[in-house]
């Protein structure tokens, strides 16, 4: 399989778990929609079935759908990313670019069909939360720590799947996802997986999703997290910044992004030691 291929592959499967993540997000965190405040719960749920959708959709490369994966792959000793597909620098390209492609394109879908949504809504940390993820406490360093551990666990399962195959197939790394959200994805939102923050972030920085009709603004000091505002304390907590402000967050993006690489890449080492 060559470089196009590869790059199409993930890209259409990464753009199925943003538009299907990122979707159930507005559902539940934009005021006006049919699923407002459906809970974490749904949240969790709807970023596994994401991932089973795009799993599937991906089959011919294995269904990475995030770099901390193709990472872990490569520290692991893999000789392919999936069958057929040699673990090389070029291969290695394709997945990454395609995977981050494939992310901002599901996160403009998302866009699209929340559309009206977005413009009734003025709670800019609610539509920064659609796209990317938040702390719910800021500390720098317990952030990246907890990013560091969910992916880990996430990639080294995955691994692990690939060493005791169940026949669950997807549905085995969707399950996976859903336990990570519902029992680490506290602190951070769980992003763990680059692409699925990085991408997305940078689509809302661009996207006109600034609500126009007159409100008061008001004033708290908030984060966002995958599922909902959140009041936060943080350690410096500075300047408050107004709920109707965007602001796409450049200053904690870094977290998301190291974090699950460092994590994927310490699981790649552990399974080639262990598994």
């Amino acid at each position: 399989m060559g470089f196009s291929s590869i790059f199409v592959s993930e890209a259409l499967g990464t753009g199925v778990l943003i538009l299907l993540g990122a979707g159930v997000v507005a559902n539940v965190v934009l005021t006006k929609s049919k699923g407002f405040d459906g809970g974490w719960l749904l949240i969790t749920f709807g970023w596994g079935l994401g991932v089973f959708g795009g799993v599937y959709v991906a089959y011919k490369t294995g269904g990475h759908l995030n770099p901390a994966v193709t990472i872990g792959n490569l520290f692991s000793g893999a000789k392919e990313y999936a069958p057929g597909i040699e673990v090389n620098f070029t291969n290695t390209v394709a997945y990454l670019s395609g995977q981050m492609v494939g992310a901002f394109l599901g996160a403009c879908g998302a866009y699209v069909a929340y559309k009206k949504h977005f413009d009734e809504e003025p709670d800019e940390g609610k539509k920064l939360g659609v796209f990317s993820t938040g702390p719910a406490i800021r500390s720098y360093t317990w952030n990246f720590l907890t990013e560091v551990i969910a992916t880990f666990v996430l990639v080294f399962v995955i691994l692990a799947f690939g060493k005791t195959p169940s026949g669950l197939g997807p549905l085995a790394a969707a399950l996976l996802v859903v336990a990570i959200g519902a029992s680490l994805g506290g602190p951070t939102g769980y992003a763990i997986n680059p692409a699925r923050d990085l991408a997305p972030r940078l689509a809302y920085a661009l996207l006109p999703t600034r609500h126009t009709a007159p409100v008061a603004p008001e004033r708290i000091p908030a984060t966002v997290s995958s599922g909902a505002t959140q009041r936060v304390v943080e350690e410096n907590p500075g300047d408050p910044v107004s709920s109707t402000e965007k602001n796409a967050d450049w200053s904690y993006a870094w977290v998301p992004v190291l974090g699950p690489l460092i994590g994927g890449a310490l699981a790649g080492l552990v399974a080639h030691w262990y598994l």
